[in-house]
């Protein structure tokens, strides 16, 4: 502690900083996720969202391509791969904003920019996935519309 600020060169300043709520929910999600079998059911539960985005692009005819990395997944409408920025750039961002739209109309939040990945937790259970992915075969197939 001695070289953080004010007395240390280490600046280090933040909204919860030393919160202690903050710092209680962080020590209980990092006990969480060292529960044997956690990232494997997080994985599991990532998969199956990203096969059934698969199939719900490949019903609707969209162009469209997906990333997933563990509980990370991207979707990106344009043929791909998508591998970095430049590749992820050449993306319809109009289109990805259709697709928002059309899955907060059927109550799916997700991040407003393509270019944001998407997380599964372990709050999601395997129903929300399903309805995940039932409400995204209905908004791409509404872009075709």
């Amino acid at each position: 502690m001695a070289k953080l600020a004010p007395g240390g060169p280490v600046y280090q300043a933040g909204t919860l900083s030393g919160n202690q709520l903050a710092m209680s929910a962080g020590l209980d999600t990092v006990e969480a996720l060292h529960q044997e079998g956690v990232y494997s059911v997080l994985d599991a539960r990532a998969a199956q969202l990203a096969a059934g985005l698969a199939v719900a692009i490949h019903e609707a005819g969209v162009t469209a391509c997906q990333t997933r990395v563990g509980s990370m997944l991207g979707l990106f409408f344009q043929a791909g791969p998508v591998t970095d920025y430049t590749s992820a750039a050449r993306s319809d961002t109009q289109a990805y904003a259709r697709f928002f739209h059309e899955m907060l109309k059927r109550g799916v939040y997700l991040a407003p920019s393509q270019f944001e990945t998407l997380f599964v937790s372990l709050a999601h259970t395997d129903e929300q996935i399903e309805a995940t992915i039932a409400a995204a075969g209905e908004s791409l197939k509404a872009l075709g519309d």
